[in-house]
């Protein structure tokens, strides 16, 4: 069967590297064409040029820092630019992947930092919101396009020491239903798709850098990878205009619930 995303237009954020570089190869391996966007521009180009092995007949990269207004409006002219300027194929943005976000520390409240709070709602709630407001535009007339939210099973689930994390991500469930009541009529389709415990270097950034504890998150399991969230991603995408994937939870078979992870011994 024809892939539905062929020449249609998808935008990525945070697409340098875990699952934002894995769904901008998946999503170009469909045919579709690529926006993305991340602070990393040296990351992105490698990105670009993978998701052109696989088949996608454009990939654009433009640097973004969705916690800066300026940044994201900067993106979204570029990014409506490159729609209007191709040839051929979609003239709308047809799925955006708001993907850019991730957890700092494991404080508890009572030592929780400033900076890491202040980043995580920056990237994961305002981040979200500032990206989605720019792109909406680029979505309207379009039946059938998709709005998707990385969330995290952090926000429907706490844990100790996650109290940033899983306040940012609740925050974007919220928003993720939000849209869905504001845009109901307008044919986008909106969904939050929520991964457990997943191997990327989501730990490593949030451990600041340490090897060693980020990879003790993950022995004895077998994690969820980049390439099968993309997976969803594009079957999400993928649905007919008429479907919506609301809210979909994937976890690892080794973990059963937020709490319950089967580790093997090593």
């Amino acid at each position: 069967m024809k892939s539905r995303l062929k020449d249609k237009w998808v935008l990525i954020t945070g697409a340098s590297s875990g699952f934002g570089a894995a769904a901008a190869t998946a999503f170009g391996a469909e045919g579709a064409k690529l926006l993305i966007g991340a602070r990393r521009i040296e990351r992105l180009e490698k990105v670009a040029a993978e998701a052109k092995k696989v088949g996608t007949p454009e990939a654009h990269h433009h640097f973004l820092d969705v916690s800066k207004t300026a940044s994201v409006n900067d993106f979204v002219a570029w990014a409506k630019a490159k729609i209007q300027g191709s040839k051929g194929g979609s003239r709308k943005l047809d799925a955006l992947i708001n993907n850019a976000g991730g957890a700092l520390g494991l404080d508890p409240v009572a030592e929780g930092k400033d900076e890491d709070w202040e980043t995580m709602l920056q990237t994961n709630v305002l981040g979200l919101l500032r990206v989605t407001r720019a792109a909406l535009p680029l979505m309207m007339d379009n039946p059938g396009s998709s709005i998707i939210n990385i969330g995290s099973v952090a926000s429907r689930w706490a844990y100790e020491g996650g109290s940033g994390y899983c306040g940012a991500k609740a925050a974007e469930l919220q928003i993720t239903r939000t849209l869905r009541l504001e845009l109901n009529g307008t044919g986008i389709r909106v969904c939050t798709v929520d991964p457990g415990l997943a191997e990327t270097d989501f730990s490593l950034v949030r451990f600041k850098g340490d090897e060693a504890r980020a990879k003790k998150l993950y022995e004895g399991t077998e994690p969820l990878l980049a390439r099968d969230i993309a997976e969803i991603l594009v079957w999400v995408a993928n649905r007919p205009h008429h479907v919506n994937i609301d809210e979909l939870i994937v976890r690892p078979t080794d973990q059963a619930a937020a709490h319950k992870l089967y580790r093997r011994k090593t």
